[in-house]
């Protein structure tokens, strides 16, 4: 299992960030690698992703959503992965932490997946992070 964390300070209250982060659809205008989210419901999306010269299709449901301070995911097919952004108060906004970590079963895949995802989850980071300061 791999662990990627990214952190980045907003200029924004803790509610005013987890309200967009919140709106997991919305993520697919925050970064150029999502293609596109579905919403199936009940908590529930469809991601689709392109990367590696790959694309990449998973369903995902939110496992915990407590405003302001914990949003947190687990996916449900695909690359198992599960992620969480938790939102501390800071004196100029919010620290915003992302943690992922991911399994991937195939060795092979692995190691490619590995020296890309690395690089790319922290480009995908940095995008959502600056497109959702720049929304606020």
């Amino acid at each position: 299992m791999a662990t990627i964390e990214h952190s980045a300070i907003l200029k924004a209250s803790p509610e005013r960030v987890f309200a967009l982060l919140e709106r997991v659809e919305d993520f697919a205008d925050y970064s150029d690698l999502i293609k596109a989210i579905e919403p199936l419901g009940q908590d529930r999306y469809r991601w689709h992703v392109h990367a590696v010269g790959m694309d990449w299709t998973f369903d995902v449901a939110i496992t915990e959503a407590r405003a302001p301070e914990v949003l947190a995911w687990e996916s449900l097919d695909g690359v198992h992965n599960q992620g969480c952004y938790r939102l501390t108060p800071v004196k100029d906004g919010t620290e915003v932490a992302l943690t992922l970590t991911y399994t991937i079963r195939n060795r092979l895949l692995e190691k490619a997946v590995n020296r890309a995802a690395r690089p790319l989850v922290g480009k995908v980071s940095r995008q959502i992070l600056e497109r959702v300061e720049a929304r606020l």
